[in-house]
């Protein structure tokens, strides 16, 4: 079954997923999971309604079971979808439901808002620790690189750009990861940050190109919201 973050593959597996060869999964967990990895590819492919859509569904499906910690973590990866697309907006579900998460779920929404402490670091997943370890930018780089799971890649190079700690090498790693999956919503944002910084360098072809490539990729789908 697919997994769209270590984060989720660390967690929903045992709490939502058929991941185990036990007693029947109940219905709910089956759709929950469902609807997870379904409105996280909509909101990346730019379909906000059916994100909308499914996110009600998942958090409908959790919020049967009375499991506020459960509740927490849905809206949790939401916001990660969020980040990893560069809409820094508060993560106002989660936070709402603050007091009910556990410890882990509060240090990984510290990492998402870049407010991580050093006691978080080791309640993080392995992907994510080793990004809000480094020590230089360039190895904080090499860490978001190493990171297997796409989306997982994107969020932390979003967590990095949010602290000023984003290198040209980080950067065109989170294009590349964005475009090979055709995520059309974190590639325009990713896009939009470099030629930001091609103007700002002064180096107007450079901007010119990847103005080209976002033109291309807004015109390939619906307006994104």
């Amino acid at each position: 079954m697919r997994k769209s973050l270590p984060f989720a593959a660390a967690t929903l597996c045992a709490l939502l997923a058929a991941c185990s060869s036990g007693p029947p999964v109940p219905d709910w967990k089956m759709n929950a999971q469902s609807s997870i990895e379904r409105f996280e590819a909509a909101y990346l492919n730019g379909n906000v309604l059916v994100e909308q859509t499914e996110f009600q569904r998942a958090r409908d499906q959790v919020g049967g079971t009375g499991k506020l910690d459960l509740i927490a973590r849905v809206e949790l990866l939401r916001c990660a979808t969020r980040v990893a697309s560069l809409a820094f907006e508060p993560c106002s579900g989660f936070e709402a439901l603050k007091e009910d998460a556990g410890a882990a779920d509060r240090a990984y929404a510290s990492y998402l808002a870049g407010t991580t402490q050093a006691e978080d670091i080791a309640l993080l997943p392995a992907s994510q620790r080793a990004v809000a370890a480094a020590g230089s930018d360039t190895q904080a780089a090499s860490a978001a690189a190493a990171i297997q799971e796409p989306l997982g890649k994107l969020v932390a190079a979003g967590v990095l750009l949010r602290a000023n700690r984003a290198t040209p090498e980080l950067l065109e790693m989170a294009v590349t990861t964005a475009s090979d999956q055709g995520w059309r919503r974190p590639l325009l944002a990713w896009l939009g940050v470099q030629r930001m910084r091609a103007e700002q360098a002064g180096d107007t072809q450079e901007a010119q190109r990847i103005a080209r490539r976002m033109d291309i990729v807004e015109k390939s789908g619906k307006p994104l919201n």
